[in-house]
């Protein structure tokens, strides 16, 4: 694995980390203003790079298939919803804003299935990157380093808020800084994680890539319509959220075609 691939993978995390350091830096408990846009940014994110950088190369990989060249991407695909939600219903997780827990009875504290409800969201990020970078590292199938740095840069974008997003409501709930800040970060090192547990079943599945793209792609869009499409419609009727998304949508939109 080249040092550039080993980097990429890192950067997702990075995010996440930047983002969990907000705890020492703003005093005040976020906004519902603020977290409604930062959802939809990530979901805006996450919907263009499911396009962009995984169901387009997927189909283009399955192009040799003819008129069945879209079966790869819809299998694909939806293996990758079925997956999130058997993931859904065996761990027991709280979402944000929410007072029930989903999942399995359990007697985790608060604190810990909010942060299970956001690994469970970066987990098919984690998967994402490691696939579009195994893809590179096999050569042959259309995927440039830059369009896996794209990727990776895009996903790490909306980390950022997203690392906000878990330390701040533990901060405000009274958990200390450094550990709402050791949770944001604990939230996010899956995404490195599962990339590199990707990248190493992708090899022993390389005829296999479009569908290994198309199942990421799946899980991701589980994730936006499951969990960041209602938080950013959450509460008092708003706008901001549908703004973001399409914010989040343009850049990730931007940096996939831009750099890939």
């Amino acid at each position: 694995m080249t040092l550039q691939v080993l980097q990429t993978l890192l950067l997702p995390f990075l995010g996440t980390v930047l983002g969990s350091a907000c705890v020492f830096i703003l005093k005040h408990a976020m906004s519902d203003r603020l977290s409604r846009a930062l959802s939809g940014f990530a979901a805006g994110v996450m919907v263009a790079a499911s396009v962009w950088s995984l169901l387009i190369p997927s189909l283009e990989q399955a192009s040799q298939m003819g008129a069945w060249s879209f079966l790869p991407a819809a299998a694909g695909f939806w293996l990758g919803i079925l997956f999130l939600l058997l993931l859904d219903r065996l761990i027991p997780h709280l979402h944000r804003n929410a007072e029930q827990a989903e999942g399995p009875k359990s007697r985790l504290q608060r604190a810990t299935m909010l942060v299970l409800a956001v690994t469970l969201h970066n987990i098919p990020e984690g998967m994402a990157v490691g696939v579009v970078c195994a893809g590179y590292l096999a050569g042959g199938s259309g995927i440039t380093p830059m369009a896996a740095f794209a990727l990776a840069l895009g996903i790490a974008i909306q980390n950022f808020p997203e690392g906000a997003i878990i330390s701040m409501p533990l901060r405000a709930e009274g958990v200390r800084k450094s550990r709402a800040f050791f949770y944001g970060v604990l939230s996010g090192i899956v995404e490195p994680l599962g990339a590199l547990l990707t990248i190493l079943a992708a090899g022993f599945l390389l005829p296999s890539m479009p569908y290994l793209l198309s199942f990421a792609a799946g899980a991701m869009i589980y994730v936006v319509v499951e969990e960041l499409i209602p938080e950013m419609s959450a509460g008092e009727h708003s706008n901001i959220g549908t703004v973001f998304f399409a914010v989040g949508f343009t850049v990730m939109m931007i940096l996939d075609v831009a750099l890939g």
